[in-house]
């Protein structure tokens, strides 16, 4: 049976997407901070279990614990919207301990197996703002672009061991978590001085376009994780998908 491995399902993408891989019957860990297993349907072929992926042990863990893995998704990230010169460096890092280095510890855990099966894909979902630069969002766009970077080249790197590495850009999703999630983390980031810049933009934010949803990105993932094109970026969301086509 496939198995896929998961971060960050306790709501949003993570935990659409574990309902997307459940209903095409792969084996499926569900991996969060925090276990909820009332999010999930039971089944002998659904596990939840947590994994912070700040912790070098919690990932041996995870990875050890879920056996053989077929696909790795990097969904688990944190956001941070805010004046550049307001956030703190403490915030950056945190932002990148997440996002960045996160993605790159799981991808590190499990690239030693498919190497040696000579398959598997290893899928990292990062953000519409690495298709065009947005405002205040510079820490956020920075952890994002360098996981692009990271995963372009680590396409090639294990192209090489038949291991397939894709990319998820996601557009904007005000029904996910990540303005919750964040709300401690951002707060006192837009100073007085920021204010008639910002407000407009975060009045957007309220009143988009276009959104993303979070079974668009599902969706995206699935077919990401099981496309044996060369291709790497999967737009997902029709805000994402219009910025992509503008590029």
């Amino acid at each position: 049976m496939t198995t896929v491995l998961i971060t960050g399902c306790s709501s949003g993408y993570g935990l659409a997407t574990a309902h997307r891989f459940h209903d095409e019957g792969w084996n499926v860990f569900a991996t969060m901070r925090s276990p909820r297993e009332d999010v999930l349907p039971r089944s002998e072929r659904l596990r939840v279990f947590a994994l912070d992926v700040t912790k070098p042990d919690s990932i041996a863990a995870a990875v050890r614990d879920a056996g053989p893995i077929d696909v790795l998704v990097n969904n688990a990230g944190i956001g941070l919207v805010g004046a550049f010169e307001a956030t703190p460096l403490d915030s950056t890092r945190e932002v990148f301990e997440t996002n960045t280095f996160g993605t790159i510890s799981m991808t590190q855990a499990v690239v030693p197996q498919m190497r040696a099966r000579r398959s598997g894909a290893i899928v990292n979902v990062t953000s519409s703002v690495t298709l065009t630069p947005m405002p205040l969002a510079a820490v956020y766009t920075a952890s994002k672009m360098a996981v692009e970077g990271f995963t372009a080249s680590l396409s090639l790197e294990l192209g090489f061991f038949d291991v397939r590495v894709k990319l998820i850009e996601p557009g904007y999703g005000p029904s996910t978590a990540f303005a919750s999630n964040g709300s401690e983390r951002m707060a006192g980031l837009i100073p007085p001085q920021y204010q008639p810049f910002a407000e407009p933009i975060m009045n957007s934010f309220a009143s988009p376009a276009a959104v993303t949803t979070p079974q668009d990105v599902a969706d995206v993932v699935f077919h990401a994780a099981t496309d044996s094109s060369d291709r790497l970026r999967f737009p997902a969301g029709a805000d994402a998908l219009a910025l992509a086509q503008a590029n």
